[in-house]
This record gives C-alpha cells, structure tokens and sequence, in this order.
C-alpha cells in the first residue's frame, strides 16, 4: 500500500474515532492515556479551545500550532493543507475575521464530514473545505496571503511537488508558516524509520537541511526553520522497545535529532 493510502485510511479512521466519542490519537502505538504525548499534547491554549466545538479538538492531530505563529492579519486569505478536522482553519477565520477567509484543504472525506460538521457548530462563515490532495492544490495561482499546515507535509511521498504548488497558490509576498515534524544530521536508516514511525504518525520527515534546500528550489526565500518541541530519547523509550530497540545503546543518535518546527518561507514579491 503507497504512503497515500495509508495515510487516508488512518485519518479516516481517526475521524471516526473522534465522531464515535474517541480521540483521534495521533502515532502507530497510543500511550497508556490514549494518544501520544509529547508531540499532540497541549498545543492549544484554553482561550483557543474553548473558542471551538470539542470534535474539532479532539480531532487535532498536529505537531504545533502554526495559526499562533503565522501572525495572521484581518482580511488575510489563509490556506491549511491537510486540515483535518478543522480546527486550524476555525482559528485562522477568526483571526483573519470577516473580510478574510480560510481555506482548508483534506483528501479524507471522513475528516472533510466531521471538519464541515465542526464549521457549523462553530457559527463560522468566511470557511471553505476543499477536498483533494497537497500535491495538487485546487486554487488558483496567487490565490493566497498564507499557507498554514500542521504536521502533514511530513506526511507527503511528494513534498517537492508539494511546496512547488505551495508557491504557486500564494500571492507574491506571500507567507509560507508550517508546523512539521523535523530531523537534525544524520541517523541510521532502521534508527530513522522506527523513531518516524512515532513521531511522523507515518514517517517522512525531512532532515532540516533538505527542507530548506527543497524551499529554495521551489522559489521561496526568507526561509527559517525554528525548532518548537524537541524529543527527547525518554518520549520514544516505550515505542521503541516495542520495535525491539535497545533504547541506551541508541540514545546518543537519536536525543534531540528530531523535534517539531516552525518552518517560514515567503514568496518573492517579484514573482509573478
């Protein structure tokens, strides 16, 4: 099965999860608790949660929280790619306000129901939910102030093709501002795939370098990766054993290697 379609399966599924009462628990293996801390857990405030539907909440399945780093105007036009069950979107409409409008964008229809679902309880009105595929944005060119995404471009088996469109679809001068799961030097390649399996929700991630060399090559410039939440060995200790790691003897390769970040691009104004 392709990275695509496992992916739409388990975000269906977690959809699912959410609207049967669930959380949508983000990684291969829950925890004890039911979902995975560090990487899911307290990246909303009360203020921000409590502005929202509890679907919307529970639904999230991100790695930070972009719309309170994107620095959001009113009367900006903001695109999430994979928004899931909303809950980026919500927030960005209501920072844009009124004479703005946010734009999301999933391939899961279970999440577009329950992200659709999630808009109408909310009472929001300048929200769209589209449904196709990042690799493929159906927007039209300079169509955008600010592309937000919340641990999904990780998630891509394409992403050069994914921060191509991305460039496309803004405005010139305008801002890329991402939250994604990120790798720092180099690990062994089984260290890599068992830690991604955890921290990735599939595994994918690029490492910090390649992420600002693919940037580059898309046209963007301004390019800054900040690192958010960085994992320690201690937050991957029980997955990986269940994977058959001896977690001591692989710590110093994997410590501090892999971390959440925000990642900034803008599009130059000379781009047509």
């Amino acid at each position: 099965m392709e990275i695509k379609e496992i992916v739409k399966e388990k975000y269906g599924q977690a959809a699912l999860r959410v609207t049967s009462g669930g959380s949508s628990c983000c990684g291969a293996s829950p925890a004890s608790d039911g979902c995975c801390d560090p990487i899911t857990s307290n990246l909303y405030n009360t203020s921000e949660k409590g502005e929202l539907p509890e679907n919307a909440v529970l639904a999230s399945l991100g790695c930070g929280n972009p719309t309170a780093l994107a620095e959001l105007k009113p009367g900006e036009r903001v695109l999430d790619l994979g928004s899931g069950g909303g809950i980026d979107v919500l927030l960005s409409a209501k920072r844009v306000g009124p004479t703005g409008k946010a734009y999301g964008l999933d391939m899961t229809d279970e999440m577009l129901a329950l992200a659709n679902e999630n808009r109408l309880k909310a009472g929001v009105e300048n929200v769209e939910f589209l449904k196709g595929e990042i690799e493929n944005i159906p927007l039209p060119d300079n169509s955008v102030d600010v592309i937000i995404s919340n641990c999904v471009i990780n998630l891509s088996g394409d992403k050069d093709r994914v921060l191509e469109e991305a460039f496309r679809v803004l405005k010139p001068g305008g801002r890329f501002a991402v939250s994604d799961v990120v790798t720092k030097g180099v690990m062994l390649p089984e260290i890599r795939k068992s830690v991604l399996l955890w921290v990735g929700c599939v595994a994918g991630a690029l490492e910090e370098n390649d992420y600002k060399l693919k940037l580059e090559a898309a046209g963007f410039e301004h390019i800054d990766i900040e690192p958010t939440r960085i994992y320690r060995v201690e937050d991957a200790r029980a997955f990986l054993n269940d994977q058959g790691i001896d977690v001591d003897t692989v710590a110093p390769q994997v410590d501090g290697k892999f971390f959440s970040a925000f990642v900034r691009a803008v599009k130059p104004l000379s781009a047509v």
